[in-house]
């Protein structure tokens, strides 16, 4: 067992207090009134009893444990309550999974981005959780029993002492009313895990396939009306004037009005994104009819002023610039050229680079540019309101729920108290739904409407309306002495209208002579996080500037990199680098010898990538074959360090997506800009990967360490573009410097 405190302070979630009417209850209770719900192969106890505000144990030993963070297929509902049932030692197939309702007086970071869910978790008391539920148990039956609690075992729900009594979870939870929770509290060992490190299903796999309402989409409220917004054609116009004289005659059709989502002279929130502030809405029936009727809407649009907004969140405060005009993507790359030519801001310099690059027997230089891409959610974006006076009913598929309710709060001027969000499940997210902007549009549409709504984009309102991952470029140089040895190493990035320089991260402390420049060109059109913010493009760049380094010095790819690496393990330069050097080494390691590296079959090409973000490592080979003159990936094998694995089947699943994903994002999408609009507006013209594309195998392999858990979502997927890229070269004997891979002729690159 491991000691740890307690936190009883901590919103006092572990507080014993007595349950009014009898029973048990560690602090809030609001758990009671969850209705169970059936499952299969289990019967419903006839009584519950709340432990604390994760859990509650049946007089039969069923457990309903709460997932509380928001899910949108990172299968966190599985795993996070994997956490707590380890520790509190009950069978598995005892327990059921609710999501969990949005409340920050129970929950800690109810927040799904940053590949942080698991890690946060693991700090911030699901273990606890758990393991206070059991010291509670077990207190109890040594009581009632006249022994000592250390004499007491716990397995599977099941209390027992050598005496030869036992008593099952749910006969002793009514007995522990008023035992304290002490301040240092016992936690497993990884020895002792029985459910963490398990493969274990999705508890909601057989939800989804039978097509259970789920989803925000699906959520529904008797007299709800069907809301649709009508945003600018282009970024950088504005709304000017309407006319729904039309529209309102037509079948269904309940009004057409205007609505401002966020007033310029308010200060917003880090996710109260919104390029289109001033907006048509028509409401109705059903989704059908207002689609048609927003066709008959007479709009009139007019170019938008530059503007300064004052944005906040995370502890900083910053004036944001939003420049006018109509922007086009041919333009951006002029641009980024230009600006890449000169100087940038540095973040980083070790050494003295300038001399060694004028001292250099080779110097080896390339240049990198990535498009904007759109996230494109399966599930459409949609959320629900109702609202009734100052009372605020939301509900809908949303990242960030306590960013969401600030946003509200702040818009409307409301106390928090006032605004309940239920969080449903979510059909793609990976930053998306992490923008609020949605959720006051539905709330403002509601209460103009004086009655509840769905707000629904179509997928042009979505691809259209931002939120993008920016457009990028980078710059890299090498410098190599008569011995083909690394002696310095210049990175240079920036993008529209964001850096994806990570100054800090490897081949920084790897190399004696080192430089970071960044910079940004200023935009109107509106991005924000996207999986592995900046990584998925830095990750790509870096990893294929890094290949041809090595063989332009005459090395291996992989040896290149881990000789790198033992330089920056055995003497480090500088003290700001942030990876673990015999960590990112083991990866590199284990994909070398799983892909069976150097010994490819006939026809086959490979390319090597390795990355560290979000506070993982992971490595990819990924095998390339062409037929017909046509990449077809045949197997991707994967090495990942992240720590302890809870769920490896959610785990591998988890990095499956990402490589599929990376595939397609990497050799297709693109999103490009003309006058402002998009080119792209819906899957006609922007790209995703299809089926018979993706890889015919995905081979995933995890470093087994103690290490406490950390990101998944996110890691797996940066690597994926490099590894691409350099199985090209392989393959066709061209590098690739500009995403898309495959569709370059459709980009205008200036």
């Amino acid at each position: 067992m491991t000691v740890i405190k307690s936190k009883v302070n901590r919103r006092s979630f572990l507080k014993s207090s007595a349950l009014a009417g009898g029973g048990l209850m560690i602090s809030f209770s609001w758990l009671a009134a969850c209705a169970p719900k059936e499952a299969a192969g289990l019967e419903m106890p006839d009584e519950w009893f709340d432990l604390n505000g994760f859990l509650k144990v049946g007089n039969n030993g069923v457990v309903t444990i709460m997932a509380p963070n928001p899910e949108f297929g990172q299968n966190v509902t599985t795993s996070l309550p994997m956490i707590i049932a380890d520790e509190l030692d009950v069978d598995w197939k005892n327990v059921l999974v609710e999501q969990a309702k949005f409340n920050t007086d129970i929950f800690t970071r109810q927040f799904a981005g940053g590949s942080q869910s698991v890690r946060q978790g693991w700090q911030n008391g699901l273990r606890e959780a758990g393991a206070a539920a059991r010291y509670m148990l077990v207190a109890a039956a040594a009581k009632e029993w006249g022994v000592s609690a250390g004499e007491i075992k716990t397995e599977n729900g099941l209390l027992s002492h050598y005496n030869g009594k036992s008593a099952g979870y749910g006969e002793m939870a009514s007995l522990a009313v008023g035992i304290e929770i002490p301040e240092d509290l016992a936690l497993k060992t990884p020895a002792d895990y029985k459910i963490i490190g398990t493969p274990r299903k999705n508890v909601k796999g057989k939800d989804i396939v039978t097509g259970k309402p789920m989803f925000g989409i699906d959520y529904e409220e008797e007299g709800m009306l069907t809301a649709m917004i009508i945003h600018p054609p282009a970024f950088g116009m504005r709304l000017k004037s309407f006319d729904g004289t039309a529209a309102k005659g037509m079948n269904g059709i309940k009004d057409v009005f205007t609505i401002q989502s966020f007033p310029n002279d308010q200060p917003r929130g880090y996710f109260s994104t919104d390029a289109f502030t001033d907006l048509v809405v028509v409401t109705g029936n059903s989704t059908w009819e207002v689609m048609q009727a927003k066709k008959a809407v007479q709009v009139q649009w007019e170019k938008s002023p530059a503007t300064k907004i004052t944005t906040g969140g995370f502890g900083r405060t910053q004036e944001v610039t939003v420049p006018a005009g109509l922007e086009s993507s041919t333009d951006h790359y002029e641009q980024m050229q230009s600006v890449a030519s000169k100087p940038g801001r540095i973040e980083r310099r070790d050494g003295d680079p300038e001399a060694a690059f004028k001292r250099a027997a080779k110097v080896i230089e390339r240049s990198y540019t990535a498009p904007f891409l759109a996230h494109n959610a399966m599930e459409p974006m949609n959320f629900f309101a109702s609202v009734n006076g100052n009372d605020f009913k939301l509900a809908g598929p949303l990242q960030a729920p306590e960013m969401a309710e600030q946003a509200v709060a702040t818009r409307f001027g409301v106390p928090l108290e006032n605004i309940d969000i239920k969080m449903t499940r979510m059909g793609g997210g990976f930053g998306r739904r992490a923008y609020d902007h949605y959720v006051v549009e539905a709330a403002l549409i509601s209460q103009k409407a004086k009655a509840p709504i769905k707000l629904v984009y179509t997928r042009e309102d979505d691809m259209t309306n931002g939120i993008y991952r920016p457009s990028y470029h980078a710059t890299y140089r090498a410098a190599l002495d008569e011995d083909n040895n690394l002696i310095a190493f210049h990175a240079k990035a920036g993008g529209v209208p964001e850096s994806p320089l990570h100054a800090n991260r490897f081949p920084a402390g790897a190399v004696d002579n080192y430089l970071a420049e960044s910079w940004q060109i200023d935009s109107n059109i509106t991005i924000g996080a996207f999986r592995a913010p900046r990584s998925n493009f830095i990750a790509g760049a870096e990893q294929s500037f890094l290949d041809e380094v090595a063989e332009a010095a005459g090395k291996d790819p992989i040896e290149f990199r881990l000789d790198l690496l033992k330089r920056a393990k055995e003497n480090p330069v500088g003290e700001r680098n942030d990876y673990e050097a015999d960590r990112y080494a083991g990866i590199l390691e284990l994909v070398r010898d799983k892909s069976n590296w150097g010994q490819a079959e006939a026809g086959i090409s490979r390319g090597v990538s390795a990355y560290f973000c979000h506070n993982s490592y992971v490595a990819h080979v990924l095998d390339v074959e062409m037929v017909n003159g046509e990449p077809k990936v045949k197997r991707v094998t994967c090495a990942v360090d992240c720590g302890i694995v809870i769920n490896p089947l959610a785990a591998t699943n988890m990095v499956e997506g990402a490589v599929v994903d990376g595939i397609g994002n990497s050799m297709y999408s693109h999103l490009t800009f003309r006058q402002g609009a998009t080119e792209q507006t819906n899957f006609d013209k922007y790209r995703i990967i299809r089926h018979r594309e993706a890889p015919e195998s995905i081979d995933v392999h995890f470093i087994q360490n103690e290490i406490a858990p950390t990101g998944l979502g996110e890691p797996p997927f940066p690597p994926v573009f490099a590894a691409v890229a350099n199985a090209l070269y392989k393959a066709t004997g061209k590098r690739q410097y500009n995403q898309p891979y495959m569709v370059q002729q459709q980009i205008s690159l200036g």
